[in-house]
């Protein structure tokens, strides 16, 4: 198990080497979160079905590789056809503005933490995936759980894209789940990886209490360290007034009235 883990986590930052070698060659830096949506995914689908020992596969097994693969592949595509169309993310542009001629190689480092983070968050995966007890209630809460989050978070981003299409520029998006959450598309993302400790824990296996640790992470990530804060940063620098009536009536996170 310590050998996978390992490999997993090589695996990762080589992934995450190769993303930093793309955003150089193209100078846009979305291309770094494609990668890591297919390459945490692939690494999630390795700790489910890498085989350890010469049993067949015990069908959670399946049913984990099955629904990582889900939100990857949504995930991944959906940001390839953003990354193709749009300009650098405001997150990565002002990066390169702040960090100046150093920006490449402090950007190489920043994506070798994203692999550590992606490493650490699989671990969830592995915990859900290698549970040695018969499928329970808790999986079925789990497959629903995990579906809801990749529909809603795919709903959050049609919702966002239409939007974009029709509304004047610098409008400001309120239609949808837009209208309860500044960021659902955070919380539907943060919901997905919910499902795992629920899997993990299915069964009565205790051990699987160490898959809490991949939402908690994703948590602190989303909504205080790389994804709300330098967001919404960047909202407040363009568009000043609007944003801020936007902030006083509508939740940061959970899509609630």
């Amino acid at each position: 198990m310590v050998a996978l883990i390992a490999a997993v986590a090589i695996f990762l930052s080589v992934a995450m080497a190769l993303a930093w070698e793309i955003q150089r060659r193209t100078t846009n830096s979305g291309w770094a979160d494609v990668v890591w949506s297919f390459a945490t995914g692939a690494a999630g689908v390795i700790f489910a079905l890498a085989p350890l020992d010469h049993a067949p596969l015990p069908p959670r097994q399946i049913l984990i590789a099955c629904l990582v693969t889900l939100w990857s592949v949504r995930l991944g595509l959906h940001l390839l056809a953003r990354t193709r169309s749009e300009r650098e993310d405001a997150r990565y542009a002002h990066f390169r503005a702040e960090w100046g001629s150093d920006f490449q190689r402090r950007m190489f480092w920043f994506l070798q933490i994203q692999a550590a983070a992606s490493a650490l968050l699989c671990l969830s995966m592995l915990f859900a995936a290698r549970n040695p007890h018969p499928l329970g209630w808790l999986d079925a809460a789990g497959l629903a759980v995990l579906i809801i989050a990749v529909t809603g978070e795919g709903l959050s981003d049609a919702q966002l894209r239409r939007y974009r299409a029709s509304a004047t520029h610098g409008a400001i998006c309120d239609q949808g789940f837009w209208k309860y959450s500044r960021h659902p598309n955070y919380f539907f993302e943060w919901l997905g990886w919910c499902a795992y400790p629920l899997f993990a824990l299915s069964g009565g296996n205790w051990i699987g209490v160490l898959a809490l640790t991949g939402p908690a992470f994703m948590y602190v990530l989303l909504v205080h360290v790389s994804g709300i804060p330098p967001l919404e940063q960047h909202m407040e620098r363009s568009r000043g007034p609007a944003w801020r009536l936007y902030v006083a009536r509508t939740r940061p996170f959970l899509p609630l009235p």
